[in-house]
């Protein structure tokens, strides 16, 4: 069963069926079942689950109902249950509270769980230390591989995960990565030195996160290990934190591209002032931006009153220098944001786009002429068609361009978003079009 199928199930069930959904189903899909009851219910659903499964079910939950089970749990119960899971899901949940709340559960926890989740919580969001867990495997170098086999069977429950386990000298430093398979498949009494890799791959605690999952993506690793600046192994990424984070990063690029701020928390739960607080600053500032293209019609009224029938094509021709911006600018910031172009490749990819631009406009001029023709005569149907041409190549490079001027000034690409492409297309093409009618028809 899917995990949309369970839960257009759970909708008609009642609560005997739901409980033994809650208690059988992956804890995926048993959160997904527990989404949309009220936090009381939630709450005492989950106080009937065994402390491990109810640690993992309440770390695949959404964000606000976690908080908001945060304040229903005894902090007895809560300290049991933050204690229970895993070391980076335990930060990310405690990052969610409150001061208030924070304050209340620490007292709880025993010291090593309180300082470890202090050490975690400390690290600026969006980077490696944010997302790196401390539940790690440890080996000597001077093990034997079947010394390390049963270093690394005693400690699997607790680790998340051995299948790399990470050799540390004296002084916590980082000198290699050895793969239980190579363990496993070793002599029983080669040292870990022999068959660890020396030159392992590594993060910085300050490396941003996408950064981060981007790297465990190219060399194909289930962790990447963390590092401080004297080398010493602090933590590690796996690749399902990785993954959570290129969700959130490609989240928040999806909100620039439409303008909206970043969210606190998911749309579903956001109120209507958040929604708004978060919208009005670029719809107010994109408003002033659209004036730029009244005035240039207000600059031509005697070409207009002139020529009537030009402002019939108003709107197909600022439309179409504006998609063809937001095109563009979609192109670039994705690249951009996967690495697959850089600042040096601009100039090659500049003439590329005006050949592209060109040909695009002279498909779509050659079809709007023809209209031209029948609304305004030859010479209508000339102007709409080179101004067709030229605001397509203007917009698009607009588009592309944009993008890459503010990845210059260390500025998010995405915020080169379609509204923002649109905007100054808009202005642009008004310009351009009456400019060129003005040439030609008088």
């Amino acid at each position: 069963m899917t995990h949309t199928e369970l839960t257009e199930r759970t909708e008609a069930l009642g609560t005997d069926d739901l409980r033994s959904i809650v208690q059988s189903a992956h804890p995926a899909d048993a959160a997904a079942a527990l989404d949309d009851l009220e936090p009381r219910e939630v709450r005492d659903l989950l106080t009937e689950l065994d402390l491990p499964r109810r640690a993992v079910v309440f770390g695949y939950l959404r964000p606000e109902l976690q908080v908001a089970l945060a304040r229903l749990f005894e902090r007895r119960q809560l300290a049991e249950l933050i204690t229970e899971m895993d070391a980076d899901d335990r930060a990310d949940v405690f990052n969610k509270l409150s001061p208030d709340q924070q304050s209340a559960l620490l007292p709880g926890l025993a010291h090593a769980e309180r300082e470890n989740i202090r050490r975690l919580a400390g690290y600026a969001e969006g980077t490696a230390g944010a997302i790196m867990t401390s539940d790690y495997a440890t080996l000597s170098p001077g093990l034997s591989a079947q010394a390390a086999i049963d270093v690394l069977r005693r400690e699997a429950l607790d680790k998340e995960t051995i299948y790399r386990a990470y050799v540390l000298d004296d002084d916590r430093r980082l000198i290699g990565v050895v793969r239980l398979s190579d363990l496993i498949l070793a002599p029983a009494d080669t040292p870990v030195e022999e068959l660890m890799d020396r030159n392992p791959v590594t993060v910085a605690l300050s490396d941003h996160q996408e950064d981060v999952a981007q790297t465990i993506a190219r060399y194909d690793i289930l962790a990447v290990p963390v590092i401080d600046e004297a080398g010493r192994l602090v933590g590690i990424v796996t690749h399902d934190d990785a993954l959570d984070a290129l969700q959130e990063e490609a989240t928040e690029d999806f909100h620039k591209l439409g303008t909206v701020a970043r969210l606190p928390g998911s749309v579903r739960d956001a109120s209507i002032a958040t929604l708004y607080q978060k919208r009005v600053f670029w719809l107010a500032l994109l408003v002033f931006g659209n004036l730029f293209s009244g005035a240039g019609i207000a600059y031509f009224e005697d070409t207009i009153s002139a020529h009537v029938a030009l402002v019939f094509f108003l709107p197909l021709l600022i439309g179409s220098s504006g998609n063809a911006g937001a095109q563009a600018a979609t192109l670039m910031v994705r690249a951009l944001a996967t690495g697959d172009v850089r600042m040096r490749d601009w100039g090659r990819l500049l003439g590329r786009e005006v050949v592209v631009a060109l040909a695009l406009g002279a498909t779509m001029a050659l079809a709007v002429s023809l209209i031209g023709i029948f609304r305004g005569g030859p010479e209508v149907a000339l102007v709409v068609a080179c101004t067709m041409v030229l605001v397509v190549i203007v917009g698009s490079l607009i588009g592309m361009s944009l993008p890459f001027l503010l990845h210059w000034f260390n500025r998010d690409p995405a915020t080169a978003s379609a509204p923002l492409v649109t905007t100054i297309a808009d202005a642009v093409g008004v310009v351009i079009y009456f400019a060129i009618a003005t040439a030609i028809l008088f």
